[in-house]
């Protein structure tokens, strides 16, 4: 093989490579990662992660399941005023009943989540689901990813923190 053929193959095969480490998480290409794994791998759920450690919830978001989880990306917590996140990730057993309001037991897809009015979360509480149009919103959030399989539930990823009545 000549050098340009080289050089070409090599910028395919980079191109390919880069291509799909760039494929979004919402490929379900992650059905062999559990919900925290996926979570960590996607890179926009870092505060969530750090929350999920801060409560002492990442074994049970390992486990078994199946969970699906309304998961805030890190622009939804950085709504939070500063210091009521920071208070947040201090309060143990508060930061818990929030992290469990945002998953609910089961394998619920978007097709499924869209038939009901509410759902009961792990926390003990409902979350309201609202659809208008092609628009879904679990309480006050948007959902604005849906069904990324983990090989222990499923992620829909949504634009706000949802907050449980405390």
């Amino acid at each position: 093989m000549n050098l340009k053929a080289r050089f070409s193959t090599l910028i395919l095969a980079v191109a390919v490579a880069f291509g799909v480490a760039a494929l979004p998480v919402s490929a379900n290409i992650n059905a062999d990662k559990d919900i925290v794994d996926t979570a960590v791998a996607a890179g926009s759920f870092n505060t969530l992660v750090t929350a999920v450690k801060e409560a002492g919830l990442v074994e049970t978001l390992k486990g078994k399941g199946p969970f699906t989880v309304f998961a805030p990306t890190d622009e939804a917590f950085a709504k939070i005023p500063q210091e009521k996140l920071a208070a947040l990730l201090k309060d143990k057993e508060a930061l818990k009943k929030v992290l469990l309001y945002h998953v609910v037991a089961g394998n619920v897809m978007a097709k499924d989540v869209v038939k009901v009015k509410s759902a009961k979360t792990v926390q003990g509480t409902s979350v309201k689901v609202t659809v208008k149009g092609d628009k879904v919103m679990i309480d006050n959030a948007n959902v604005i990813k849906t069904d990324i399989a983990c090989s222990n539930g499923v992620i829909h990823v949504i634009d706000s923190v949802i907050m449980p009545k405390m």
